[in-house]
């Protein structure tokens, strides 16, 4: 499937509560010339693939960027799923309960922090999801290096392999090991409803590592800065 094909019957629902802490308001803060939030609401418009986007919050502030970027705000998110300790699937089963979903619907919940999210992506996943390998799908990156291979330190600085039955296996035969990207989770509404654990009953979507960044900290919203520069289009 590409970006566009098919009807538009899915549904968006992009999580952007307004207590972000160590980025404050970042997902509502300038990147790359736009709000940062209108970044994955391109992408999501650009994929042609949903029915309604929404964003489901509780700042007011968020609710009025949100609405000028076109997407549509029609509830407040209540204060107990927007702390900081709220898991994704009760937000995204709270918006489904009040929009009134049906069970077979497509939901995508995207993250409000994906400047690089591509709309192909989008499609290619939802096309995954509609095989039924699995409850959701959700794009995934190889780690930089193997986990196998991986270093434990020590408090006085010495370091020693957490498995050293591997320090002397050739990379190239190590298995490949993969991470959540952070950008997008597909799943049926009834999928969520149920309340099924994203990572427990998932099939990955691998996506290039040089797509993906994770900005909880300033220090990520400086890599991602430097990233725009070269992928995306500039003010």
């Amino acid at each position: 499937m590409s970006a566009g094909s098919g009807q538009a019957r899915a549904i968006a629902v992009i999580p952007a509560r307004g207590g972000s802490k160590r980025v404050p308001r970042k997902n509502i803060r300038t990147f790359a010339g736009r709000p940062m939030i209108a970044h994955a609401l391109r992408a999501a418009r650009a994929s042609g693939l949903f029915a309604r986007i929404i964003v489901s919050t509780d700042d007011s502030e968020i609710m009025a960027v949100a609405r000028a970027e076109g997407a549509e705000v029609p509830f407040v998110r209540p204060a107990e799923l927007a702390d900081d300790h709220t898991p994704t699937v009760p937000v995204i089963a709270h918006a489904i309960a009040a929009l009134g979903v049906g069970a077979d619907v497509p939901v995508c919940c995207i993250y409000a922090c994906v400047p690089f999210l591509a709309a192909d992506d989008l499609a290619a996943g939802l096309a995954l999801l509609e095989t039924g390998v699995a409850p959701y799908v959700f794009p995934v990156t190889p780690f930089p290096s193997p986990i196998q291979r991986a270093l434990r330190r020590g408090a006085d600085g010495r370091v020693a392999p957490f498995f050293p039955e591997n320090v002397n296996v050739r990379t190239q035969d190590l298995e490949p090991a993969y991470h959540d990207a952070g950008q997008f989770y597909w799943g049926r509404a009834a999928s969520w409803g149920a309340g099924l654990s994203i990572h427990g009953h998932a099939a990955g979507l691998v996506i290039p590592s040089w797509r993906v960044v994770d900005i909880d900290t300033v220090e990520d919203w400086e890599r991602a800065e430097a990233m725009a520069r070269l992928l995306l289009p500039q003010p």
